[in-house]
């Protein structure tokens, strides 16, 4: 049985969903689907806590499927933008588990986690996947990505 460790980008996952398809990401789904004949040695969601009741009850249902759910405050700068962002987070945790089981799963359409696949491949010897919206996906993530599944109707709500 495969060992598997996935990380989710929260937010990336709910915006670009939502940019795309106007619906929801459906995690139990995605869960049913990743981690089927696999054992799950760690499931990480990276979120911003903005401290609202929807969210954390967001939270809450993403640790009752099984992931450990991260959290950083949100950042409102003195000039109207804003700070919540995981990157350095998911890599370094990633990295840790890349000696430790047989496919990395990573929930994301973010670039920047190209050379973090790259790395845990060539390092590591790890398989990896990536999940990711198409057209909102960076082209390096999904050529870096040992294999791209496309979120698609059967994993939106």
């Amino acid at each position: 049985m495969e060992k598997v460790a996935i990380f989710v980008d929260v937010q990336n996952i709910y915006y670009t969903t939502k940019q795309s398809y106007r619906r929801h990401f459906n995690y139990t789904a995605f869960w049913s689907q990743a981690t089927a004949d696999r054992e799950v040695i760690a499931a990480f969601a990276y979120a911003i806590d903005k401290g609202d009741c929807k969210q954390q009850g967001f939270q809450q249902v993403l640790r009752n499927i099984g992931f450990e759910v991260k959290l950083k405050p949100y950042i409102q700068r003195s000039d109207g933008s804003a700070k919540g962002d995981w990157d350095v987070g998911i890599t370094l945790d990633a990295i840790d588990y890349a000696a430790k089981v047989d496919v990395i799963i990573l929930l994301s359409g973010d670039g920047d986690f190209d050379l973090l696949l790259d790395k845990a491949r060539n390092i590591y010897g790890v398989t990896t996947e990536v999940y990711g919206v198409p057209a909102l996906t960076a082209p390096s993530l999904i050529n870096s990505a040992g294999r791209f599944i496309a979120i698609d109707d059967k994993l939106l709500l």
